[in-house]
């Protein structure tokens, strides 16, 4: 992997980790458009997830270092039922990742179809909000366990972890700032421990499998990009316009599909 190949899949991740789009789809896309070895693709993943996860903590410092303090002062207030409700949304994810990440794994080698028949699923995702009627409802306990499995779903390669929680949240009547902010804060400790959990199993070899300079490179493009997909992504959400981008996954879906074959 060069740096160019660094710079173009660090801005697809950093932008489509937060649109509705589905960042693995497009980073299996990117990586087979690129023909980026499958090795190179674990370490450049983990890198380049950890730059947006570093972006999401950036656009919520203040909110994330609310929910920190509050915590400490064992109360139960709205801050300790916040970040139950987090932990909550965390229990699919976890139970998948512990007795399913081999078959986790197996998705991200390539397949072209299975990430194209994933981005039409995103697409219909999207266009049903439009029929979602917001009840300006807060996200309860319930609720977080079932976006946590529309988050779980979104391991898959095509399916949009944004796209698929944010859209269970509105189908489930919450508000939508409400539903876009805990959208983009849960996944902060699953992506992180995923990471670590990577590294200490010393399944990632970071001096023999890609260079420094693509790493840097890719880390700070998907960080840059990140920072201005997810200011963005928390407008569209407001305004409603998802829509347009159930029409982007359904065309770039089809494309996956017809060039699978």
């Amino acid at each position: 992997m060069d740096w160019l190949e660094a710079l173009i899949l660090g801005i697809i991740q950093g932008l489509t980790e937060f649109l509705p789009v589905s960042s693995s789809g497009h980073l299996e896309l990117g990586k087979h458009i690129l023909g980026v070895e499958f090795k190179e693709s674990l370490t450049f993943t983990v890198v380049v997830h950890g730059a947006t996860v570093l972006s999401t903590i950036i656009i919520f410092w203040k909110a994330i270092v609310e929910l920190i303090r509050d915590f400490f002062k064992f109360q139960w207030n709205d801050s300790t039922k916040y970040i139950l409700k987090i932990f909550i949304s965390m229990i699919p994810v976890l139970i998948a990742g512990l007795f399913f990440q081999d078959e986790i794994e197996g998705f991200f080698t390539g397949n072209i179809l299975l990430v194209g028949i994933m981005l039409l699923i995103t697409a219909l995702l999207l266009a049903f909000t439009y029929y979602a009627k917001e009840r300006q409802k807060d996200i309860t306990y319930k609720d977080s366990f079932i976006i946590g499995i529309a988050q779980m779903l979104a391991v898959i390669p095509g399916i949009s972890r944004s796209g698929a929680t944010i859209a269970t949240g509105l189908y489930l009547g919450n508000k939508k700032e409400y539903v876009a902010k805990f959208s983009f804060l849960m996944v902060l400790i699953p992506i992180i421990g995923a990471n670590v959990k990577d590294l200490m199993d010393s399944k990632i070899a970071f001096a023999s499998s890609v260079e420094t300079t693509p790493l840097i490179v890719g880390f700070l493009a998907a960080f840059i990009s990140g920072l201005l997909a997810c200011k963005w992504m928390l407008k569209i959400v407001k305004q409603g316009k998802l829509i347009y981008f159930a029409i982007y996954c359904f065309i770039i879906g089809s494309i996956a599909i017809i060039f699978s074959f």
